[in-house]
């Protein structure tokens, strides 16, 4: 097993997050190439085009010792060609370098024919509610997600990691499983990130059981949440606040440990093998609570005692 960062929340240039990598030994990078993320370390339209530019820009990831694990373009290509023309470029810059697995999000469907607002359902009242589910699976979702698999298997892609992520079609191993089996094709598997499901009152390490029954374990992202006490009593879970309001919300996202000790993450790792998962835990950062800097080396810390590496 071995420990990567997704790049995107280092607040610093390529050349200095490839050197962060390097003095920290994290082995793997995982990069945003757009769509909801800035795609701060990659011109993704420049290295697609021209030869030079991602043989330049590979050859530097190469150079530091660097593997790069995976691609990440998460957005919404069920609703929106923006985030489809994105997906497609990544997939198609995959396929010039040899990458295999993406890391994404499933999409969200509108709520019916001619909408232009995603819809995301949780719950089965109204009894209404039932058709807008119905057709965001049927008439939407499984068909389009039949041509992105195809278009991701003639790119050499093997596995596309789909995050568990709330306010997305696929947001838990029962909806990416579903998914899966609506497609008919074992591409499709999940990008197991703790932090969503902690505050959706799911069991990461229950979760990892799952998928790896499934052979459906593709991807770790190392994230972790907390649910805030006093904040979550008198008005339950969900919370329409920006990450950056983090002192009125119900829940945040924390520096790896804060929300979960050391000694749950140890217990992830070793569920994570027991399912047969022997691949990258991808570290994800966005505690708004104390400095870019200090959030990463301190969830780097937390990993690397789970992980046990030096």
């Amino acid at each position: 097993m071995r420990l990567g960062i997704k790049t995107c929340t280092l607040d610093m240039s390529f050349e200095d997050m490839l050197k962060f990598c390097v003095d920290n030994k994290i082995g793997a990078v995982e990069i945003g190439t757009g769509n909801w993320s800035g795609a701060p370390h990659i011109d993704l339209d420049k290295v697609v085009s021209s030869d030079t530019a991602r043989n330049e820009w590979y050859g530097k990831i190469k150079d530091a010792g660097l593997e790069l694990c995976a691609l990440n373009c998460s957005g919404n290509p069920l609703a929106y060609e923006e985030d489809w023309d994105v997906t497609m470029k990544t997939f198609e810059l995959a396929g010039k370098l040899g990458v295999k697995t993406i890391v994404m999000m499933s999409g969200l469907p509108t709520g019916c024919p001619g909408d232009k607002t995603p819809v995301w359902v949780t719950g089965s009242w109204p009894p209404e509610i039932l058709d807008t589910l119905k057709y965001q699976w049927e008439d939407v979702a499984i068909p389009r997600w039949k041509e992105i698999v195809k278009i991701a298997r003639d790119c050499g892609i093997e596995k596309l990691a789909l995050e568990n992520h709330a306010w997305q079609l696929v947001y838990n191993p029962e909806t990416c499983l579903r998914l899966r089996d609506a497609v008919g094709d074992s591409i499709i598997g999940m990008n197991l990130d703790p932090s969503h499901l902690f505050w959706m009152g799911g069991d990461p390490i229950e979760a990892a059981r799952v998928l790896g029954d499934a052979d459906a374990l593709y991807y770790v992202h190392g994230k972790d949440s907390r649910i805030e006490r006093r904040k979550i009593g008198p008005n339950g879970i969900f919370d329409t606040r920006t990450i950056e309001e983090y002192a009125g919300r119900a829940w945040n996202y924390v520096a790896v440990g804060c929300g979960h000790d050391v000694m749950w993450w140890k217990e992830f790792v070793s569920v994570l093998r027991m399912s047969g998962y022997d691949d990258v835990i991808s570290l994800e950062m966005e505690d708004m609570t104390m400095s870019m800097l200090d959030g990463h080396l301190t969830s780097i810390r937390t990993l690397k005692e789970a992980m046990n590496l030096q």
